[in-house]
């Protein structure tokens, strides 16, 4: 009994956004929350362009919420109407766009790829569109298109956070089946985890009394390695010193004498050596004579 009492709301709920679909499909309507309250049945429309919607002095929205209390049987419905403010992010938004450029009779090429160069431009972290039915045209056969571009989830517990939306388009040559994943910009996975994020919760996590005490000895040890380097370079300046002192009276009589002998060494391997005269050379003959003579 209790299945079918939710199966029964839910029939409702579709019925009703069908129903609201004919009536603010060019609003852009997307999907609506219903919200019960004891005095008030609040409806939340998701609407791309809220202007239409409305109406002028409000004539639509109130004509709906009549309409909607007759037929559905809902007591004192109350309609609220809510932007979307990214509509190249909304998965049907973009579904229904597709569908309605597609019963017009444009290419479905350059309707699909101009479509996920907006979403990827709206940032988001991926995106996969799949087209299957009549993409060839007239007596052409079915074909299936995939077009998918960043990071997409399909398998497990992680697919509730992909947006995901399909519908089907009638064109002339025939139905086509659309299918449309995103993956929103502000979306994270668990497999996809940033480490700084974790640090940053982790350290609010923890009481603040350690984490001051940690910040003590962190500065106490930066305190010991600071006097170190000072100490170190006072240890060299103090021998730079010492070895650019001027030098005393007696050290540079020293210098002064070693530099004068120095001097004479030099000039003395420098003078040029005297001439000796050469020898004259005697005959034979004139010195027997000469000692004859003696």
């Amino acid at each position: 009994m209790i299945e079918r009492f939710f199966i029964e709301q839910n029939m409702k709920k579709i019925e009703l956004e069908n129903y609201v679909k004919s009536q603010l499909g060019p609003a852009g309507f997307t999907n609506l929350e219903i919200v019960k309250t004891p005095l008030v049945t609040r409806i939340v429309l998701h609407v791309v362009r809220p202007g239409l919607a409305i109406g002028k002095g409000g004539t639509t929205i109130n004509q709906l919420t009549q309409e909607i209390g007759k037929k559905f049987g809902i007591e004192n419905p109350q309609i609220e109407i809510q932007e979307i403010k990214n509509p190249e992010l909304d998965a049907k938004a973009n579904v229904d766009k597709i569908v309605s450029l597609l019963e017009r009779g444009y290419s479905w090429r350059s309707i699909t790829f101009k479509a996920m160069q907006e979403i990827m431009n709206a940032k988001a972290q991926g995106a996969e569109l799949i087209l299957s039915g009549k993409l060839a045209g007239k007596g052409g056969r079915k074909r299936r298109v995939r077009i998918a571009q960043g990071y997409i989830k399909k398998v497990g517990n992680q697919v509730n956070l992909v947006d995901f939306a399909k519908a089907t388009a009638y064109p002339k040559p025939g139905a086509i089946g659309i299918k449309l994943r995103i993956i929103h910009p502000g979306v994270e996975f668990p497999d996809k985890t940033d480490i700084r994020k974790f640090i940053e919760k982790e350290k609010e996590a923890v009481a603040p009394e350690t984490v001051q005490a940690a910040e003590k000895e962190v500065s106490a040890i930066e305190v010991e390695t600071a006097k170190k380097e000072i100490s170190e370079a006072k240890e060299k300046t103090e021998a730079v010193v010492e070895t650019a002192k001027p030098v005393s009276k007696t050290a540079k009589k020293r210098t002064a004498k070693k530099a004068k002998e120095k001097k004479a060494v030099e000039k003395a391997e420098s003078k040029p050596e005297e001439k000796k005269e050469p020898e004259k050379k005697t005959h034979p003959e004139n010195k027997k004579k000469a000692k004859a003579a003696e």
